[in-house]
């Protein structure tokens, strides 16, 4: 009853490998970024103007956060999200946390939505600064301390099957699946 979490900023690759991961294992995929994108939508919201109104409604981070813990209390699951490796924790196999320089997530986030890097980078910039403060403000958690998580992969020089495979392989051994 595996309990995996992928967790790392915008761009570095989380839904790619926590995707990968459930088909593989044959696990469920829970994605915290889906249920935000859901909410903004059924409020007529921008992601940049949801953020900002999830900083003065803490409501919202505790929804997404409290739907994380209980999929992840399911179990068979891979949990895609930020802060999932918190979350989770209690009931989380294996921890994992993916990172990319800002240059190379913000081209990767240009590249899927169609957008230019400029307005990729200013919407990524405001986005992740409202969530920095959100979650120090109603957590105290600093989503730079990495602690918490059992494996960190750099995805700055991975192509994206190339990450699949390498944490595929490393969730086997780590759980002896």
């Amino acid at each position: 009853m595996p309990v995996i979490t992928v967790s790392g900023l915008h761009g570095v690759g989380k839904s790619a490998v926590a995707k990968y991961l459930a088909e593989k294992l044959g696990l469920r995929y829970v994605s915290a970024g889906t249920i935000f994108r859901e909410e903004a939508a059924k409020r007529g919201m921008s992601l940049e103007e949801f953020s900002a109104y999830a900083l003065e409604n803490p409501e919202i981070d505790r929804l997404i956060d409290s739907r994380t813990k209980e999929e992840a209390k399911r179990g068979n699951v891979v949990i895609d999200a930020l802060l999932a490796g918190r979350f989770a924790r209690e009931y989380a196999d294996l921890k994992i946390w993916l990172h990319a320089p800002l240059e190379i997530r913000i081209k990767r986030i240009a590249e899927r939505d169609g957008k230019s890097y400029e307005e990729a980078l200013h919407e990524t910039i405001i986005r992740e600064t409202l969530e920095r403060e959100r979650f120090f403000k109603l957590y105290g958690i600093n989503i730079d301390d990495l602690r918490v998580y059992d494996l960190v992969i750099n995805t700055a020089n991975l192509t994206v099957e190339d990450l699949r495979e390498i944490t595929l392989f490393a969730v086997k051994r780590m759980l002896k699946l």
